[in-house]
């Protein structure tokens, strides 16, 4: 077993997929060596759903995916790993599994012919009772019942394939039964990973499910093939806390991230047994300090112009979150109230126990739905986070008076963890935020769209040098091992993307303009969704782009409105809205006039954007914690939503760029990242603090500085309206004694700022040995 000490440098994320499967990842690993890797970070690898792209459907718990290079393929990445002295930090899915080919999953398989008397039925998180005794699954198109048959020993709808019970011969006997699609909504009765009825929960918190679905995990452990676990989803689990420890114990106290989303002001719980979050936190940080706060005011009016008035973050939420648990989680919140009323005493529409009237099943679903949209983060871990449900009893009260009576019922019921209706409203909370939020209201608010980030407040739009030095001093004393990032395959836009967007906070008024003409050449229906989608046109479009960047473009507009859901629908799209959206990504490609405005655009922004990318990467490699490179990020990373993040990456190019044989646009990013990560693996003893350093000057306000501990890191920060008082002038940096020099150039460091970045906006200082 590895050393559960041992920690990571640095990381680097590869999405292993059949097309790139783990014997190629191995192969890649030199290349990733000499960019300075510490380990390396792999997608999810156990068996998933047929065709799966990303892995997080996983169909089997026993063995990894024979498309992604199965046990051998592993076996070569750890061999080659240790061979360069590297470490092997891989993603695992707790929550939930995919069903969407029930013969795939053999233990839904099992669940689906035995039902309640399944050898699995225990893994799986089903009200029974709710659904008469079956599984209900929403597959059914309407009116189209007629196509359910009997076939080949199964029941077959279509191209989906059921199993039939022992001894039977018809849909009726069956221990689940296939219903309308439109049932999903309200009348599920097993948990899913958010609303995507093909992945159902799995029952981790049971001793025995944990064992049976940690037994391949187990394996790489005993054998020494993995050094760490990045854990997806750990919000959706009944006790992450529990399941954390299960986990140490599993991997000898091997090193452990949560994909945990915080907001403002929120910190990890200090009993978990982690090293950190995957870093969305840090993602935020990184985005405000580079963020000009002197454009909030006129893009907060120009937002408030194009959506015909002002619009209010927290409330719009709040609407977003109320309609996700009225609409695509209302199965969630009608099971909360089932466990709510058989801990009241049953169902209890108007009956009366010592003189009060009990709340009705119709206010209970109300009040929990406006419980849910109130809550201020995604989730609480009772007794810690008390307050957090406390705060959305009393942000509840206020938006619903006429449900005070019901409130009063429901409090203490929620409240105590001893009660499962109190359980599963903690599972439930963080999908509705993610679905109400990330999914819905980040397609919405066009403000400033770099700050539409997971993991971000977007109503936040910058912070200071002060409060992110704070910030940063805070999270080396707490969590000096949790991971940092910029792109990841959830984020909404690459890294680069948004460093393009974050100049618009300093060129408000030239943004408003080239936006009015672009709306005016390509009119869309809703002008506030133009902004969204000029911007991210902007943030991926360059004159030399790629070739698929009308398809990527077409993509992300579909997704976006359809997230969006306030003109079309995936369910339900409006075919006139979405093609005047389609007309105008196509007139970028199309029209010589939008084309022209972009082109100005573009080269107003392309330089402070580059300054702001080059930032962003050395700071987020040097900060406090592990930083991690998303593929292929140490080039621009261009990418939208997802799937687009999730694109082949060449790396053939890369390790040509990386030994000099070959050219980019971006190589100036890839001498940063290489540089940084190196000193980061080979210096070790250079990153052990934090100490802001300061800056005197009229430029003072531009520059962003930190010591490590004997690695200083310099960055610029607003570089438009740096270059617009024309540039440093006599600004200084307040070195710390001893003779400097620059890591990316190899020049002594002057204090002066005029003379340190004359090359690049950014340094990484080093001190000379005496």
């Amino acid at each position: 077993m590895p050393d559960p000490m041992r920690t990571p440098v640095s990381t680097y994320r590869l999405q292993i997929t059949a097309d790139f499967d783990l014997f190629e990842a191995a192969r890649r690993l030199p290349y990733l060596h000499a960019l300075g890797v510490d380990w390396v970070y792999l997608s999810p690898i156990l068996a998933a759903e047929p065709g799966s792209s990303h892995g997080y459907d996983v169909v089997a718990f026993d063995h990894i995916d024979a498309s992604r290079g199965g046990a051998e393929g592993l076996a070569a990445v750890s061999a080659e790993a240790r061979r360069l002295g590297m470490g092997v930090l891989v993603d695992i899915v707790p929550n939930h599994v995919g069903v969407a080919t029930p013969a795939e999953n053999a233990w839904w398989w099992d669940l689906l012919r035995h039902g309640r008397d399944s050898a699995y039925a225990d893994a799986f998180d089903v009200d029974w009772d709710a659904g008469d005794g079956k599984v209900l699954i929403p597959v059914v198109g309407d009116g189209d019942e007629s196509s359910i048959r009997v076939e080949g020993g199964e029941l077959r709808y279509h191209d989906h394939r059921f199993p039939l019970a022992p001894g039977t011969s018809t849909h009726e006997e069956q221990h689940y039964r296939l219903v309308s699609w439109r049932d999903a909504d309200d009348r599920l009765n097993y948990r899913r990973f958010f609303a995507v009825n093909t992945l159902a929960g799995v029952r981790v918190e049971d001793p025995e499910v944990f064992a049976r679905s940690h037994a391949e995990i187990k394996r790489w452990f005993d054998k020494g093939l993995v050094d760490g676990l990045r854990v997806d989803h750990p919000d959706g689990l009944r006790d992450p806390q529990g399941y954390l420890d299960d986990l140490a114990e599993l991997t000898g106290g091997a090193y452990v991230l949560v994909e945990k989303i915080l907001e403002p002001g929120e910190s990890l719980p200090i009993t978990w047994a982690t090293q950190g979050t995957t870093g969305y936190d840090a993602l935020a940080f990184i985005d405000r300090v580079l963020t000009d706060p002197a454009g909030q005011a006129p893009l907060d009016a120009l937002e408030a112009r194009l959506r015909g008035g002002r619009i209010d973050w927290t409330e719009m939420i709040r609407g977003t979150k109320r309609a996700v648990a009225d609409g695509i989680l209302q199965s969630e919140v009608r099971r909360i109230v089932r466990e709510a009323e058989a801990h009241l005493g049953g169902r209890v529409a108007a009956e009366e126990r010592g003189g009060v009237s009990r709340p009705s099943t119709v206010s209970l679903r109300d009040a929990v739905a406006e419980l849910l949209a109130c809550f201020p983060v995604y989730r609480s871990y009772l007794p810690e986070g008390r307050d957090h449900l406390e705060e959305a009893f009393a942000h509840a009260r206020r938006t619903r008076p006429d449900l005070a009576s019901t409130f009063d019922a429901l409090e203490p019921v929620l409240a105590d963890p001893a009660n499962p209706p109190a359980l599963r409203f903690q599972q439930t909370s963080g999908m509705v935020m993610a679905k109400g939020v990330e999914d819905c209201a980040f397609y919405r608010w066009s403000r400033l769209t770099s700050l539409n980030e997971v993991g971000g407040d977007p109503s936040v739009f910058a912070i200071d040098p002060d409060g992110f030095h704070e910030a940063m001093a805070t999270r080396q004393r707490d969590w000096p091992h949790a991971m940092t990032t910029l792109s990841t395959h959830d984020t909404k836009r690459g890294e680069d993307v948004r460093a393009r967007i974050t100049v618009l906070a300093e060129m408000p008024g030239l943004w408003e303009a080239a936006l009015d003409r672009l709306l005016e050449l390509a009119p869309v229906p809703d002008p506030g969704f133009g902004s969204l989608l000029w911007q991210a046109v902007l943030g991926a479009w360059t004159p030399e782009h790629l070739p698929d960047l009308p398809q990527r473009l077409h993509g992300y507009a579909e997704k976006a409105m359809r997230e969006a859901g306030d003109h079309t629908t995936w369910t339900a799209p409006d075919e006139a809205y979405e093609s005047a959206v389609h007309r105008a990504v196509d007139a970028v490609f199309t029209s010589d006039d939008v084309r022209a405005v972009l082109a100005d655009l573009a080269a107003r922004i392309d330089e402070p954007g580059r300054a702001n990318a080059l930032a962003a990467k050395v700071v987020a490699i040097t900060m406090p914690g592990v930083p991690d490179v998303y593929q292929g990020s140490e080039l621009w990373e261009t990418s939208l939503v997802d799937p687009d993040n999730r694109r082949p990456v060449d790396f053939d190019h890369r390790a040509a760029v990386l030994a000099g044989e070959d050219t980019d646009d971006a190589v100036d990013k890839l001498h940063v990242t290489c540089t940084a990560l190196t000193l980061r693996r080979d210096r070790p003893e250079l990153f052990t603090t934090y100490v802001a350093v300061s800056a005197t000057g009229d430029a003072a306000e531009h520059v962003l500085a930190f010591d490590r501990g004997g690695a200083i890191t310099v960055a610029t920060r607003l570089p438009a309206g740096l270059a617009a008082r024309g540039g440093w002038g006599d600004t200084e940096l307040a070195l710390p004694p001893g003779e400097w020099h620059d890591a990316l150039t190899g020049a002594p460091a002057s204090p002066r700022l005029a003379d340190l970045l004359a090359t690049l906006p950014v340094a990484l200082l080093v001190k000379e040995k005496p």
